[in-house]
């Protein structure tokens, strides 16, 4: 896999102003055909029961993966927009951290695809699973 740029602190910068600032959202590495990211549990990402609420682990799984194909397009001249999202919730989380790890399955010219799983870091749990297809388009 060609990385446009694999500078971690580059890759951040990219969050400010956004969803991912706003939960927390970090990317953490970016190898072979893997990006991870991870995202804190907490009342800001909670559901009313007090556990990870689903969106979120869902906005997590597209953060990832649209962040991978970004970093894999020239985005001069392309930009990639999310096309499917779809997420099985496994456990539940109440606090802690999670971290998603991104493996892009399909990776043409105009459509990407990534298996995303959200792991809880202290119990290794997985708590969702899911699937991203990221559409690229022309600027």
């Amino acid at each position: 896999m060609n990385w446009i740029t694999t500078d971690i602190d580059k890759v951040n910068q990219l969050n400010r102003n956004t969803l991912m600032e706003t939960l927390d959202i970090k990317c953490v590495a970016v190898y072979d055909n893997i990006v991870e990211m991870t995202m804190p549990v907490g009342p800001k990402n909670h559901q009313p029961m007090g556990l990870l609420h689903g969106g979120a682990s869902v906005a997590l799984i597209e953060s990832v993966g649209s962040l991978g194909s970004a970093l894999l397009i020239d985005t001069r001249k392309e930009a990639c927009v999310g096309l499917e999202v779809n997420a099985n919730h496994l456990n539940a989380v109440k606090t802690g951290m999670v971290r998603a790890v991104a493996e892009i399955i399909h990776c043409g010219r105009r459509t990407h695809v990534w298996k995303v799983d959200v792991i809880d870091e202290e119990t290794k749990k997985m708590v969702c699973t899911g699937r991203l297809t990221v559409m690229i388009i022309q600027r």
